[in-house]
């Protein structure tokens, strides 16, 4: 028979520490993952904005600043703005100076605005 001293393995009790660490580690990790996925949401809502708004500024350099642009003449094949699956644009059809339009992603709260001068707020 073998001798017990010399057998090779860990303790009950060092196995409960790292058990322990992971379980702290999670509990710090987990919150920190909602958080990133929650400003990817927002981000991705502000791109489509940004898109919209560039789209627009394409059709209106092809029309003149007072032809109307709104989602249905962006989405045209010569301006190629595409929307996330995800992300809800409200844009009115209006000339270049009174553009505006509002995003949010469906898995977000907040919800973002870009005006003519394309600032997002």
């Amino acid at each position: 028979m073998k001798n017990l001293r010399n057998a090779k393995g860990f303790t009950l009790i060092e196995l409960l520490i790292v058990i322990a660490i992971i379980g702290i580690l999670a509990a710090i990790a987990i919150p920190q993952f909602n958080q990133y996925k929650a400003r990817a949401y927002d981000s991705d809502a502000k791109a489509n904005l940004h898109n919209i708004y560039l789209a627009c500024k394409a059709y209106w350099a092809d029309n003149g600043s007072a032809a109307v642009c709104g989602t249905d003449e962006a989405t045209a094949t010569a301006y190629g703005y595409l929307q996330s699956q995800n992300v809800s644009i409200s844009s009115p059809s209006v000339v270049e100076t009174l553009f505006s339009a509002t995003a949010a992603n469906t898995n977000s709260t907040n919800t973002f605005t870009i005006n003519s001068n394309g600032a997002i707020n």
